[in-house]
């Protein structure tokens, strides 16, 4: 197997000329030879001024490459794509398989033995793990860790439960426009990912369990010098990883992705990790089953008491033990034989992780924050191959629930008519979004948090029941459906929906059910037209996007990876 700079040479016809090229203008950048001759580790490059998320890059990458040398290997960063959820239009999920695919190219393309993959902000760590598991070197991710809380008024906040919180009380006039204005200061006062159990923090944790992450580095904060000796070890252990040839592959197995998915229940994780994790597993020919997750979720509680499903943040979790804490409890659902990247099995790390006594924020499974795991799957006439709800982080009383329907056609003609005084809506109704799916939107943007409706708002209404085909952010709480599958804009159930039809919502039962009878839902299907295409759909990323991404239960990945 060629090694270092003799692998992946460039095409020119000659192998001895591409070598002999390549080495001359390596050494423009001053290499010695023997630097040269060492295990090549490569290290993604993913710090942008648009990601603050990712301010620390810069210094993980200093700290990686500290590791690499000592262990004797010489470490080459390079850059990739960099995504904020924030400032990605039209939203990040849109662009989570182009980053995929940029950084399989970028490991294909470059002459390295191993690569350390640098996450963090909610799409970054699985395109980086849909990357690896495709071009299946071996590889290990640093994620760059949650932010450090802020305060107002006396009270501790987090990005983003709390500011979703805090608008919804401006929306209600119970906050004034100075006050919003000095919050958004307040929110996001370090550089790092959320710091609440949002899609950042659901990643890195189920990175973790899933074996592709040093134990104990999935809660570091981003602004601990603990975090920089973790990405240290990291570049050390990526050295070690290339003499065992220790691949993806050997890493991510069924039994892998069955310690993620325990993991994501019992920390009342994010809606969203349940597409990426099944991207990552179709692209190593697994398939994860709906139904499967959801017993899962019958058997493992909630026993992380975290942010949007309980009281704490992220920084609350690293002090009481971090994930190891959490994993020691799941030890009975857990697969123990699993190997990671560490080189010792998943049971073997969490023998020797951190026991904290007297820590409250990981409960035992004899008494959790729930009694069922933090997500579930509903299935019924609207949502045939599957939704999903987060009744970790719903209102009780409401998981149980039939009302009239309030139909919003688009994103845009949510925002235009939500806010209308003169809306025909009442608090037991249950507000429908659809064309908001990985096609619909296009992207599947996280606008299945549907804002109540500011007349309801201001009358003091906290939540309803919302369903639509879209996502919506890890950070944010109600009893809302999501990801239902397939999408109305090809033509999906939800398409048939009519403001005034009835729908019941039964958690319990699983179920998510339209209340019209089949012949008229028949009747509603032969007079369907599909929605206008989307400008600029018949060219470049979005044409490709469009004709290629997959619904929800697959994914959204593209067909052809």
């Amino acid at each position: 197997m060629k090694r270092g700079m003799r692998k992946g040479l460039t095409s020119y016809g000659d192998e001895a000329f591409s070598l002999y090229l390549r080495r001359a203008f390596i050494k423009a950048m001053g290499y010695s030879d023997d630097a040269l001759a060492r295990p090549i580790i490569g290290i993604t490059n993913t710090s942008s001024d648009y990601n603050a998320c990712h301010g620390n890059v810069p210094k993980l990458i200093e700290a990686i490459s500290r590791g690499v040398m000592l262990a004797g290997g010489l470490p080459m960063a390079f850059p990739t794509i960099s995504i904020h959820e924030s400032f990605a239009h039209p939203t990040s999920m849109f662009l989570r398989n182009l980053m995929a695919i940029d950084t399989e190219e970028m490991v294909r393309a470059q002459p390295m033995d191993a690569v350390v993959l640098i996450g963090g902000c909610d799409k970054t760590v699985p395109a980086q793990l849909m990357a690896a598991a495709s071009a299946n070197i071996p590889a290990l991710m640093v994620v760059t860790g949650p932010m450090m809380t802020g305060f107002y008024q006396g009270e501790r906040l987090g990005a983003c439960t709390d500011c979703r919180r805090l608008w919804g009380m401006y929306r209600a006039g119970e906050l004034s426009d100075e006050a919003i204005d000095e919050v958004t200061g307040r929110l996001a006062p370090t550089t790092g990912t959320c710091m609440v159990m949002g899609t950042a923090s659901t990643m890195a944790c189920m990175t973790e369990a899933l074996g592709m992450m040093l134990p104990g580095g999935a809660t570091i904060p981003a602004v601990h010098a603990d975090r920089l000796r973790f990405a240290e070890r990291s570049g050390e252990r990526a050295v070690a990883m290339v003499e065992e040839d220790l691949k993806p592959s050997d890493i991510m197995t069924e039994s892998g992705f069955q310690n993620a998915l325990v993991t994501l229940q019992a920390i009342g994780g994010s809606t969203n990790a349940l597409i990426h994790i099944t991207a990552v597993a179709r692209r190593l020919g697994i398939e994860l089953s709906l139904d499967a997750f959801d017993d899962i979720g019958r058997k493992v509680p909630v026993l992380v008491d975290l942010k949007p499903s309980g009281d704490h943040y992220m920084e609350h979790l690293h002090e009481a033990g971090g994930l190891n804490a959490v994993l020691r409890e799941l030890t009975p659902h857990l697969s123990l034989d699993a190997p990671t990247v560490s080189g010792a099995t998943l049971g073997e790390n969490i023998a020797t992780g951190e026991i904290v006594a007297g820590q409250t924020v990981v409960r035992t499974p004899d008494a959790p924050i729930q009694g069922q795991g933090g997500l579930a799957v509903l299935r019924g006439n609207l949502a045939p191959r599957g939704a999903l709800i987060k009744h970790s982080a719903a209102t009780p009383e409401l998981l149980t629930h039939t009302g009239r329907a309030v139909v919003f056609d688009s994103l845009a003609d949510l925002a235009q008519r939500i806010d209308d005084p003169d809306l025909d809506v009442a608090p037991d109704d249950v507000l429908v979004l659809r064309n908001a799916g990985p096609k619909g939107a296009p992207g599947m943007p996280e606008a299945g948090y549907i804002p109540i409706p500011k007349k309801l708002a201001t009358a003091g209404v906290k939540d309803m029941v919302r369903l639509s085909d879209a996502r919506m952010s890890g950070t944010a709480f109600g009893t809302i459906v999501l990801h239902i599958t397939p999408e109305s804009y090809g033509g999906g159930p939800l398409s048939l929906v009519r403001t005034g039809d009835t729908i019941t919502l039964d958690t319990p039962a699983r179920t998510l059910t339209l209340n019209v009878s089949e012949e008229e839902l028949e009747q509603r299907r032969s007079t369907w037209e599909p929605p206008p295409p989307h400008p600029g759909a018949e060219r470049g990323y979005l044409k490709l996007y469009l004709d290629s991404v997959e619904q929800a239960d697959r994914g959204c990945d593209f067909d052809f990876m």
